[in-house]
């Protein structure tokens, strides 16, 4: 990777990062009033990037908040053209106040298979399905597990079904031979990744007991930032990584939808 950019843009103003500066009073920083989405870009080109937008706009709507798309994506625009090439992250962030707050990132470092400790967690209702920047439940969770000596956290409910983690989606292969993972209707976010597997791999959606899943064959993590990631231990109960055909599968398939995206610009 070369010298990449770290500039953030605010309502269209680009600076390097460390020197942004957000107007207050704004709820977004006040209270996490808002709404964000964040992309992975495969040679300076965003993936999935009108699926981000349109999954923004449900959030923002379910929280009654207005987004101005086409000025988001004009200042998205500008921005991506400093970064040339490189691979990176894109950060947006629409809040209360009606900022547009856009950075880029450089690409975090994944170990190559993570250990998850479940968190109990009840679902925010009224937040079900949204991408809001009410992140702090989540991020405790992660704090939570790490103190148990996981790599991350697996939030599962009261009565034991199973979740996702506070920022990807988990998959795993049952007993019984079927890749599985829980439905949205359950409060777990419409990935964009999760999507792509599903659409590449015969996936079972559904409501499933955490002993379903320590019970699997194996199991791994799709994010944005993460892409495909197997998970090796849940509760300190080992997960087969070698051999995971499932979870070459679906790396094979999500490669094959950036390549297509890719293709088609």
């Amino acid at each position: 990777m070369g010298d990449l950019p770290l500039e953030t843009s605010i309502d269209g103003l680009i600076t390097p990062s460390t020197e942004a500066r957000l107007p207050l009073p704004d709820d977004g920083f006040f209270r996490g009033d808002g709404v964000f989405e964040v992309m992975r870009c495969y040679a300076g080109s965003p993936f999935a990037f009108g699926e981000h937008l349109d999954r923004m706009e449900r959030s923002a709507a379910a929280i009654d908040l207005e987004v101005d798309r086409a000025a988001v994506e004009s200042d998205a625009d500008r921005l991506l053209r400093r970064v040339g090439d490189e691979d990176c992250l894109l950060r947006i962030v629409v809040t209360r106040s009606g900022r547009r707050v856009m950075s880029i990132e450089s690409l975090p470092e994944h170990a190559p298979s993570v250990s998850l400790a479940t968190v109990t967690y009840s679902p925010t209702v009224i937040l079900s399905g949204v991408k809001s920047l009410s992140y702090a439940a989540n991020m405790q969770a992660t704090r939570i597990a790490k103190k148990a000596g996981a790599d991350e956290a697996l939030l599962v409910t009261a009565e034991g079904l199973v979740l996702e983690p506070p920022t990807s989606t988990l998959f795993w292969v049952s007993a019984n031979g079927s890749l599985r993972t829980t439905e949205t209707g359950a409060g777990v976010l419409d990935s964009i990744t999760r999507r792509k597997v599903i659409e590449g791999c015969a996936v079972e959606v559904g409501s499933f007991d955490l002993e379903d899943l320590l019970g699997a064959s194996e199991a791994f993590l799709a994010s944005t930032t993460r892409e495909i990631q197997p998970v090796h231990e849940v509760d300190g109960r080992p997960i087969p990584t070698d051999p995971a055909p499932a979870t070459a599968k679906a790396a094979e398939a999500f490669a094959a939808a950036v390549s297509r995206e890719a293709a088609s610009r």
